[in-house]
């Protein structure tokens, strides 16, 4: 299991692991041990710190043996017992991987899928949170952007026909692409024509969510155990003396496909 696997990461940054389960403690010891799960799994058998925290899965009819699972999530809680940040999906198929919270709340590197690419502009670093999903996976990609000396690119929202930055993912059956996230811009003031304009510089990261579709959906697109995630990155570079002709980067990540527990 991923948390398992990422258990140390999140230690070393002060953070106990325990999960908390529906389940009977005989289920649970027994899941535990088939999975060589050795952090702490706790029983809710009815159910009442899940409603506690309302997280309540709403979405399975009370007939249904499932009924009385929360929905699926993570909370990071400090030594004071205050909930510092929370990771939940209505849907309970779909889930944050745990490699995808370190690295959007601990702006962990995504050290899987790394490829980059170099212009005379800037590099570009294109990696992701995961190198294995699963059906209903949410990872994290994240493109790392070091702008050569001098150099500027346009901020999202530049007015006046400049090109701002575009990081373009098409949607798909198998998975969705979420809006990506970008840092704070500064602005810049063009003594030549009297304009200021939001501008990143030097180096910057953007980072976008991807969630991935269920079994069915994944299917059509997996081949030999794999999928992958292809998108562009549009960008126009200035300097202090002129601007260049933009230029759009191919963009692409490949994972290792693994199905659920059934």
């Amino acid at each position: 299991m991923e948390l398992e696997q990422r258990r140390s990461d999140f230690e070393k940054r002060g953070l106990r692991v325990a999960a908390l389960m529906y389940d009977p403690v005989e289920t649970i010891r027994a899941f535990a041990e088939r999975k060589g799960i050795t952090y702490p799994l706790l029983s809710d058998p009815e159910s009442e710190v899940i409603r506690a925290f309302g997280i309540l899965n709403t979405n399975i009819p009370r007939k249904s043996k499932a009924y009385g699972i929360p929905f699926p999530g993570t909370y990071i809680i400090d030594e004071n017992g205050v909930v510092r940040a929370k990771f939940f999906e209505e849907d309970h198929r779909e889930r944050y991987t745990a490699s995808s919270i370190l690295v959007r709340y601990f702006r962990d590197d995504a050290g899987r899928a790394v490829k980059t690419v170099e212009t005379k502009h800037l590099k570009l670093t294109a990696s992701a949170s995961d190198a294995v999903v699963h059906p209903g996976s949410r990872i994290t990609l994240v493109l790392k952007v070091e702008l050569k000396p001098k150099m500027h690119v346009y901020a999202p929202g530049v007015a006046g026909g400049y090109i701002p930055v575009a990081w373009e993912i098409p949607q798909t059956g198998a998975w969705v692409a979420l809006a990506a996230g970008y840092p704070e811009s500064r602005t810049l003031h063009l003594e030549a024509i009297d304009e200021t304009l939001p501008v990143f510089e030097g180096t910057f990261r953007l980072t976008r969510d991807v969630v991935f579709g269920q079994r069915t959906e994944l299917a059509p697109v997996v081949r030999d155990g794999r999928i992958t995630v292809k998108g562009s990155f549009r960008y126009q570079a200035c300097d202090d003396k002129m601007c260049y002709p933009p230029q759009t980067l191919p963009l692409e990540w490949s994972f290792a496909v693994e199905d659920l527990e059934k």
